[in-house]
């Protein structure tokens, strides 16, 4: 709790075991309750989840990043968060740094906060982040911005903080169940007129940490530039 503030971090998982304890174990102590949503893993990812004393939800069936996001969110508001910090529970993201997202929502600065790994090209790539990786999230980056009238450095992290307000007003269940789903929050939440913050974060890619291939890359990229470019055309989701 901060601020009076109920604040639950959710960890969208699928085969996570390697990594879960780590992510868990960093969180900081103003959390309250830290919700898992499992997309159907093969591993032992419940199993732990429950020994840590997690609120756990198991899908019956893999239903895609933005599928678990969903859930997530759901189960969140239902149990009463004024305040929900995704956090990847692959140890990508360092989770020591809810407090900060958390308190710039709940003093008010902000209604969204994003985590940027973007700070300078030297810092992303010596963080593991392949070259065509950097080079496609600044391109999308820059399209996005001039579509939308923002500034942001990176659009496409995957730690995240909302306001319940702001996960009210958004249309969740029209969105995708795919990786796209994060920037169709963004373009939401820009035509909503949300306030958007954000502060820096390492960048750490390593073997147990979950990415998408090369192929599906491009399919989010293709399906990101569609979303931009009708959004500058008039669209408003």
């Amino acid at each position: 709790m901060y601020a009076g503030k109920k604040i639950i971090v959710v960890l969208p998982a699928y085969n996570a075991a390697s990594t879960l304890e780590r992510t868990v174990l960093d969180l900081p102590a103003i959390t309250d309750e830290v919700i898992l949503v499992d997309d159907n893993s093969s591993d032992d990812t419940v199993v732990l989840a429950e020994k840590l004393g997690l609120t756990v939800f198991k899908h019956d069936k893999n239903k895609g990043y933005g599928g678990n996001q969903k859930t997530c969110y759901r189960l969140a508001l239902e149990h009463g968060a004024d305040i929900v910090v995704m956090v990847h529970p692959d140890y990508q993201y360092d989770p020591r740094l809810v407090s900060y997202f958390a308190s710039f929502i709940a003093d008010g600065y902000f209604d969204v906060m994003l985590g940027s790994r973007i700070r300078t090209r030297r810092e992303a790539l010596a963080g593991g982040m392949p070259r065509y990786k950097y080079y496609s999230n600044r391109f999308l980056t820059l399209v996005e911005n001039l579509a939308t009238g923002q500034n942001l450095s990176e659009w496409h992290t995957g730690m995240r903080a909302y306001s319940r307000a702001v996960l009210k007003s958004l249309s969740l269940e029209k969105m995708s169940d795919d990786f796209v789903f994060d920037s169709q929050a963004l373009l939401q939440i820009c035509a909503r007129k949300w306030r958007i913050g954000e502060i820096p974060v390492p960048v750490r890619y390593f073997p147990e940490a979950s990415s998408i291939n090369w192929r599906r890359s491009l399919r989010y990229g293709l399906s990101t530039l569609g979303l931009a470019f009708a959004y500058f055309f008039g669209y408003r989701p």
